[in-house]
């Protein structure tokens, strides 16, 4: 695995003020970070002071030259899944903690919204971290070895995870099959399914992110701000 900084595209809140949130997208196998720096345009409408990074997995996939990958998935044994995502954890630590530095922002304002083996990498990495973040938002992937969970488990960050009822990549099964061994550990964690959705995000899926990350920050519903303005 590369030992360099994890770089990626970014997306600075538009009002040129300071940052009151980062939110992290973490790619699936095969992309590469602009796979979901398009989403931020979006959320910016939501979290206008928000900034966004999404950066580039550090190796070539093994499956798709072209694209990055955090951990190889040429074997999809759980033992050697679980190496993966261990060997892969500390740049996205280093990564995460560099980003608050830079913005002076506490984890309570940072939330990473994974997709596929980016919701991998995000799993195993943000519940082993010493503070909690403010959330997890995980698409299409799954928690690997959720039998580990009681070895070194440090924090319980709210957690949602959203599939594709027809994903036939990760199973959508997976996902419910973490949330279980996520809440048996304790967590505050929500599962959502999208009908007739395969391996990607849909606009129900991405609403349903959305409402999330405003709960785990503590802000307003959408519509509430809606209602305000209108009075």
């Amino acid at each position: 695995m590369t030992d360099a900084a994890l770089t990626g595209p970014e997306h600075a809140p538009a009002t040129g003020e300071a940052p009151d949130r980062l939110i992290v997208f973490l790619h699936g196998l095969g992309a590469n970070g602009n796979d979901l720096i398009s989403l931020a345009p979006i959320l910016a409408q939501v979290f206008p002071r928000a900034h966004f990074v999404a950066p580039d997995a550090p190796d070539p996939c093994d499956l798709s030259p072209m694209g990055r990958q955090w951990f190889s998935m040429q074997d999809l044994k759980t033992e050697t899944l679980f190496e993966g995502v261990k060997a892969a954890a500390p740049s996205l630590d280093a990564f995460l903690d560099q980003q608050m530095d830079r913005f002076g922002l506490t984890p309570d304002r940072v939330a990473v919204v994974g997709f596929s083996q980016g919701t991998m990498l995000a799993l195993h990495t943000l519940i082993r971290r010493e503070q909690p973040i403010a959330a997890i938002l995980g698409y299409s992937g799954m928690l690997i070895a959720p039998g580990a969970l009681a070895d070194d488990l440090a924090c319980r960050p709210p957690t949602l995870l959203i599939h594709g009822e027809e994903d036939e990549v990760v199973p959508p099964e997976m996902s419910r099959m973490s949330g279980e061994a996520l809440k048996i550990a304790g967590f505050d964690v929500e599962v959502a399914f999208c009908k007739g959705l395969g391996h990607s995000i849909d606009e129900p899926g991405l609403r349903l992110g959305v409402e999330f990350l405003l709960r785990a920050f503590g802000d307003k519903p959408v519509e509430d701000e809606a209602a305000n303005d209108a009075n």
